[in-house]
């Protein structure tokens, strides 16, 4: 072989050579980015999930019926609760 024949295959070994170290790199990185996409998909669907939760309680809190479900439980049944207890405490008898 003559000394320019050397001269091209070396160029071309070293290029294949330095692609190939590229390439390799280059896969590493895409795994270590599909670990890093995997970590974001699992957020964003819990996300989602608590997303969905909160529409379910402003569901309940803006309709009429969560309106007075949540007025009875806080305000009427307190009150019905310690009327209760003074019949209870009374016999029964109704207090004037």
């Amino acid at each position: 072989m003559d000394v320019a024949e050397w001269i091209l295959v070396a160029i071309l070994s070293l290029t294949l050579f330095v692609f190939l170290i590229i390439g390799i790199v280059l896969m590493v990185k895409l795994l270590g980015l599909t670990d890093e996409a995997k970590k974001v998909v699992i957020k964003s669907q819990d996300i989602a999930g608590n997303a969905s939760d909160v529409v379910a309680n402003v569901k309940g809190l803006t309709s009429v019926g969560g309106t007075v479900e949540m007025f009875v439980e806080k305000y009427i049944n307190p009150k019905l609760k310690a009327k209760v207890k003074e019949r209870k405490e009374d016999g029964g008898e109704k207090r004037k």
